[in-house]
């Protein structure tokens, strides 16, 4: 058995900044269940949203950060997102590294949907987070201990206190554990997300005994390109940004007379406005043809273009809309601790509330900033407790139905908890899921088989996200319900909390 001070799971940029500000005080160590490089924040093209333009503000971030999300968000969280992401980025940028500038050495702004003004920073043109992720790759070398392919599998819990990890080659110890595993994309056919990002880390803290929030509001992009019935990469919303347009087959702007903004309306009304055309049997394309120079601003874009042999020359690229971010999460503080003593989350793994209802373009990247260093100052300022790490209480493996695969469970999210929900389809993908005995999925010692425990951590947050969608009964931000299209009374506004003993309370008064 090993023993750290900090134990990070995950290597996005969340994960890697919190590694940033302790290293020099605490001993880490980083566990990755691929390469390091696999991450939704290396996959990031879009940039960072920050109000430090001369001409910009932070209440003005603020606000259309809140309009974003519904009022859904927490205004502590956005309140230090927006302030404190200004110092932050300056941070970044004392550190040495460059995001783009003009012919006369000046910050480049790009446009974003929801955002009123130009403040969205890039590095790269389109390789925003590859950008980033790789400059703190070369930071942290020598200076944390990474650990790649040994996924974590368990977090280990004493005397109701995270007390480490077991990981597929063995068990750590630590004061703090800090879970930085990303989205939930891959529980979908189509997505943006790494290969990677199956919940897992959500799942985990769920059975552990951590809360969750706001796990019905997964935000889709409205723009992956479609190759083949495939989505196989993502393109910007910068492209948007710099005048392309939605258009069908049939040559209609797909987002005229559908929201003020049009093309750059929020991400949840541009991807309901594309799935309408493509159920009346239309195809949908981004046009570029009015952007000039559009290979060497959107360099990782027109690779991925020609990658799959699309000629983006002719300015019609094909678009799906694809799971992109999901706004809950483990529930945190602004300072990243959990329900769990012992447990911190950072990131998109977690839920602070910033996010509301809907996440605004290009907050993401800036969240990882500025959170993760809050949750390193907690870290370095709290005296942790290390308790002595007792024999796991989990049942042995007893599940006797056969499981599902990756595919049947995407099959089921995209067709009845995908971009528009009704009751009906809702209740029968519950259903669906529970067949797979979920109370004892949670409870289990964990699976060492990769792919089972993959597919068994799926099933457990599909779950949440199912029936997270049925308790919300309002159509808010990300989350549309059909058959309940408007915003309901302020009482729902809250965050739906799931924890596993509120659960299994349920279960037994049944």
């Amino acid at each position: 058995m090993r023993e750290a001070d900090v134990i990070i799971v995950g290597s996005g940029l969340a994960a890697l900044m919190v590694a940033y500000h302790l290293c020099e005080h605490k001993n880490v160590i980083i566990f990755t269940k691929s390469k390091k490089e696999t991450s939704n924040s290396w996959l990031a093209q879009g940039g960072v949203a920050a109000a430090i333009h001369p001409d910009d503000h932070w209440l003005s971030h603020y606000t259309d950060t809140m309009i974003a999300g519904c009022e859904h968000n927490d205004e502590e969280a956005v309140r230090i997102l927006v302030q404190e992401g200004r110092e932050a980025i300056q941070q970044f940028i004392n550190l040495g590294f460059s995001f783009d500038v003009d012919e006369h050495g000046q910050l480049l702004f790009g446009q974003e949907g929801a955002h009123r003004m130009r403040r969205i920073l890039h590095a790269g043109g389109d390789a925003t987070g590859k950008n980033m992720v790789s400059f703190l790759f070369e930071k942290l070398s020598n200076r944390v201990t990474f650990i790649e392919n040994d996924p974590v599998i368990d977090l280990l819990v004493s005397d109701g206190r995270c007390v480490g990890v077991q990981t597929k080659n063995g068990t750590y110890t630590a004061s703090a554990i800090v879970i930085a595993t990303g989205g939930i994309g891959q529980l979908y056919a189509f997505t943006s997300n790494a290969e990677t990002a199956t919940g897992d880390g959500i799942a985990m803290a769920y059975r552990a005994g951590a809360a969750v929030a706001d796990m019905e509001f997964v935000q889709f992009h409205p723009t992956m390109l479609y190759v083949d019935g495939k989505a196989v990469g993502l393109i910007s919303e910068a492209v948007r940004g710099e005048g392309a347009m939605l258009v069908t087959d049939d040559g209609r702007r797909v987002m005229d007379g559908v929201h003020p903004q049009k093309d750059l309306a929020p991400r949840d009304v541009v991807s309901r406005a594309i799935e309408r055309e493509m159920k009346n049997g239309h195809f949908v394309f981004l046009d570029v043809s009015m952007i000039p120079h559009f290979s060497s601003r959107f360099p990782t874009i027109t690779s991925l273009c020609e990658r799959y042999q699309i000629d983006w020359r002719n300015g019609l690229l094909p678009v799906v809309p694809g799971a992109h971010f999901l706004m809950g999460g483990i529930v945190v503080n602004v300072d990243g601790e959990t329900t769990l003593p012992g447990l911190y989350a950072v990131g998109e793994a977690a839920c602070t509330g910033v996010h509301g209802a809907n996440r605004l373009a290009s907050n993401s990247l800036l969240e990882a900033l500025v959170f993760s260093r809050r949750v390193a100052f907690q870290l370095l300022n709290k005296t942790e407790q290390r308790l002595t790490l007792k024999k796991s209480e989990r049942k042995e493996n007893n599940v006797r139905v056969a499981l599902p695969t990756k595919e049947d469970i995407q099959r089921m999210m995209t067709q009845y908890v995908g971009i528009v929900r009704e009751y009906d389809q809702l209740f029968y993908a519950k259903q669906w899921f529970e067949q797979y005995s979920i109370d004892e999925l949670v409870n289990m010692a964990p699976e060492h088989d990769d792919e089972k425990r993959t597919i068994i951590y799926m099933l457990i947050v599909g779950w949440l996200m199912t029936t997270s969608a049925l308790q919300r009964r309002e159509s808010r931000g990300a989350h549309y319900r059909s058959d309940e299209p408007f915003e309901r009374t302020y009482w729902e506004k809250r965050r739906i909390v799931r924890t596993k003993e509120e659960h299994l309370m349920k279960e037994g008064s049944r």
